[in-house]
């Protein structure tokens, strides 16, 4: 009775395997989607990162993109030229130059520039302090709790002494520091060199404001705008017009620089020797590094 029972019940289990091998291998076949081989070429130039960099939510959408929408070939800033150029010949189509994108900080006030500064007692992130009035006098200024450094997977961005600082010789351009910042004074900027000039604040309100909150912000004075045509200053603060930046305008810059009362045009990216060269006799701070948007309300950068 016990044989005939174990009999049945295997003979029962190997058919119901045979029915279901046979209903998948259908399904298989009947749902297949072809998938085109270029898509899985580009997946495996692709470094696999995921990082969101290249605007697509990973490799896999970003490689997909490329085949069925034209997507460019040179958005994966991890993988850099050498990718680009990779993915290009798999598509057949001609590489163009783009330039890199970088992050930019646009705050300069580390801990003790910070005025009307409180304790804060809730949860040590960035997000969660912006939810908070009165964490310190600056409400579009680096609230300094790191959630740009936990959201970088490449190390390439520290908080130090209060403020975020951008370590390019690691940063690969990925922007994820750009897309968690809650106030979005990192700002992803093209850069036509390895080093550029930019505006280390995001401070919109009047001078006399500023000067009551932070002992280094932008003042919205105007002597940048009229020692050079990059800078232009509107709703009291200084940005710079990258789509015109280039060497043409050193001389300007310069006196730009000299002007500024609160010396918030600074150097930013990797220096070169050219660059030290260039820069030796010129008061430029050592700060930040970023590209440019705004901070409390979410407005479009105009450069």
């Amino acid at each position: 009775m016990n044989a005939v029972t174990l009999g049945l019940s295997a003979g029962t289990l190997f058919a119901m395997a045979v029915v279901l091998a046979y209903i998948l291998g259908w399904a298989s076949r009947k749902f297949h989607v072809e998938v085109d081989p270029r898509v899985t070429a580009i997946m495996e130039a692709l470094p696999g990162a995921n990082c969101g960099g290249c605007g697509f939510v990973g490799c896999s959408d970003y490689a997909e993109a490329i085949v069925a929408d034209g997507a460019p070939v040179n958005k994966c800033p991890v993988g850099g030229a050498s990718v680009a150029e990779e993915v290009a010949g798999i598509m057949g189509v001609e590489l163009t130059d783009t330039l890199p994108f970088r992050p930019i900080v646009h705050c300069g006030a580390h801990t003790q520039d910070k005025l009307l500064r409180h304790d804060y007692l809730g949860e040590k992130t960035c997000e969660a302090a912006n939810l908070v009035s009165g964490v310190q006098g600056c409400t579009y200024g680096c609230l300094g709790y790191g959630d740009c450094t936990r959201a970088c997977n490449y190390d390439a961005i520290h908080v130090v002494d209060g403020l975020a600082t951008v370590d390019y010789d690691k940063c690969v351009g990925c922007g994820a520091c750009a897309n968690v910042c809650p106030r979005n004074i990192i700002t992803m900027t093209p850069f036509k060199y390895q080093r550029v000039m930019a505006i280390a604040c995001s401070n919109k309100d009047f001078g006399k404001s500023v000067k009551e909150v932070c002992t280094v912000g932008c003042i919205g004075c105007k002597a940048c705008a009229k020692a050079c045509s990059l800078f232009h200053v509107e709703d009291n603060l200084s940005s710079i017009n990258y789509e015109l930046y280039c060497q043409d305008y050193t001389d300007e810059l310069k006196k730009a620089i000299e002007k500024c009362p609160q010396k918030r045009i600074i150097l930013v990216g990797k220096p070169t020797e050219k660059h030290l060269a260039e820069t030796k006799d010129m008061d430029v701070p050592e700060l930040v590094e970023a590209e440019f948007r705004t901070t409390v309300d979410d407005t479009e950068w105009w450069g």
